[in-house]
């Protein structure tokens, strides 16, 4: 496996569903790249000078701001500019910089659908580690089948980090993780499933996926946008598009 094997995908259209409002909206997509599998505990060693235990699992337990000084620092070990930078734990994504960075959630759910449009982009059984495997840890990655995309466990095995914000109205400062984990069952492994944590919190089932690719403009690309999670966070009772409630 290519240490930083990533996968460049074509400008497109993804549909963000929101349980709660029954909602839908369009999302259009220009080209960028994302990691062929998530990043592995070799990959988040090797950058880091860190130990590693199991070489080709994800890496895991990482809280997002973690994750996103480990994009800054895969920036800088290929000679990329950094995509973020920091004033004390405030992140600012720089959105036309060419490094290492976190997916956003359209561009997660556009790589994880392939194309699909079910809950699922195949039989969980072939494509997922998950509660059904009755396993205790991850497993390593690419041990089920791709997507059509050529991307391996977009679901199940670990849940993934976005840069995007929870529900800021609810939960304050809350980030996205995606894609469900080895201990999950089918109501949380699914395309369309959000959760999320503080950007402090660590999780034993949550990792990360590299991607790629800048933008024009200042505070919006690929489905985000500061604006948009400014007026989120009022107290008007909106939440954001996407939002899935527990059962």
């Amino acid at each position: 496996m290519d240490p930083w094997e990533m996968r460049p995908l074509p400008a497109g259209t993804v549909t963000l569903h929101d349980a709660r409002r029954r909602e839908h909206r369009a999302v259009r997509l220009e080209p960028f790249e994302i990691g062929v599998f998530p990043v592995t505990e070799e990959q988040f060693a090797e950058v880091l000078g860190i130990p590693a235990q199991h070489a080709r699992r994800p890496a895991r337990d990482l809280s997002w701001l973690r994750a996103i000084r480990f994009c800054n620092a895969a920036s800088e070990w290929e000679g990329f500019d950094p995509a973020y930078s920091f004033d004390g734990e405030d992140v600012t994504w720089h959105i036309d910089s060419d490094g290492y960075r976190l997916p956003t959630e359209a561009e997660w759910e556009y790589a994880c659908r392939a194309g699909s449009t079910g809950p699922h982009y195949g039989p969980l059984e072939e494509i997922a580690w998950t509660a059904l495997d009755g396993t205790s840890t991850p497993q390593e990655v690419g041990g089920r089948l791709p997507n059509l995309n050529g991307l391996f466990d977009m679901l199940g095995n670990v849940w993934e980090w976005c840069w995007d914000l929870l529900d800021p109205e609810r939960y304050d400062d809350y980030r996205v993780f995606r894609g469900g984990g080895f201990a999950d069952d089918a109501w949380s492994v699914r395309a369309s499933v959000r959760r999320g944590g503080g950007p402090r919190m660590h999780h034993d089932d949550v990792g990360m996926r590299l991607a790629r690719g800048g933008f024009d403009g200042r505070d919006a690309a690929q489905g985000w946008s500061a604006r948009s999670d400014v007026e989120r966070g009022g107290r008007d009772g909106a939440h954001p598009l996407g939002w899935t409630p527990r059962r």
